[in-house]
């Protein structure tokens, strides 16, 4: 088990590498959804205003969109099998207002990640990948040249689409982040308690536990 080198009651839940992958897919994302609404609709054009104008907004919005897209890449790959659905969690799902009154002891036990946690996971591979492609086909400078005109109509509507899919998905994140105490700990020290993982991932903490808890 991962214990930390100066409390025996944390464990580390989140490496380094991982931590900081993700605060930097959450800067970038920050900046590409705020140039994007900016240059979606002009009521909100005064966003461009804190990115350095109109502009730089749309000058970097498909570059810092698609370093966005790389970052992600790279902290969502070694993810991949801790974010497997199984049948548990499908129980999980159908009994979320027992997570939600803290009746969590009436569900399957769950691994490193909730069932909650994985279909975001799926949910912000396939708004990237709908974006990337998307906006490869839009981004005027470069490529939506090559495509008829409808193509990149359409490539338009999917791009708006996937970006509102993906904003509303973030605004459940950090809310259901704010909400579980010690989740946010978890991704800025990397660490939580081992009363914390016993009680939302007993599953994860029994697997920690098991190479010095003994046959």
């Amino acid at each position: 088990m991962a214990e930390h080198p100066d409390r025996a009651d944390l464990i580390l839940r989140h490496e380094p590498r991982e931590r900081v992958l993700h605060w930097l897919v959450a800067v970038t994302f920050l900046f590409a959804a705020a140039s994007g609404l900016a240059l979606f609709h002009p009521a909100l054009f005064w966003l461009a205003g804190a990115l350095g104008g109109g502009t730089w907004s749309v000058v970097l919005h498909p570059f810092v969109g698609l370093a966005m897209a790389l970052l992600f890449y790279a902290f969502a790959r070694p993810l991949w099998a801790d974010n497997r659905l199984t049948p548990g969690d499908r129980v999980w799902l159908r009994g979320l207002r027992d997570v939600v009154d803290g009746r969590e002891d009436r569900l399957p036990e769950v691994g490193k990640y909730n069932a909650g946690q994985k279909v975001l996971y799926f949910v912000l591979v396939a708004c990237l990948v709908l974006l990337l492609l998307s906006g490869l086909v839009i981004w005027r400078r470069y490529f939506a040249g090559y495509f008829p005109g409808r193509v990149v109509r359409l490539g338009a509507l999917l791009h708006a689409f996937a970006a509102f899919v993906i904003v509303l998905g973030i605004v459940v994140h950090v809310a259901a982040a704010l909400w579980l105490k010690g989740s946010v700990g978890a991704m800025t020290r990397g660490t939580v308690t081992l009363g914390w993982a016993w009680k939302h991932h007993r599953a994860w903490f029994r697997e920690l536990v098991r190479p010095t808890g003994g046959r």
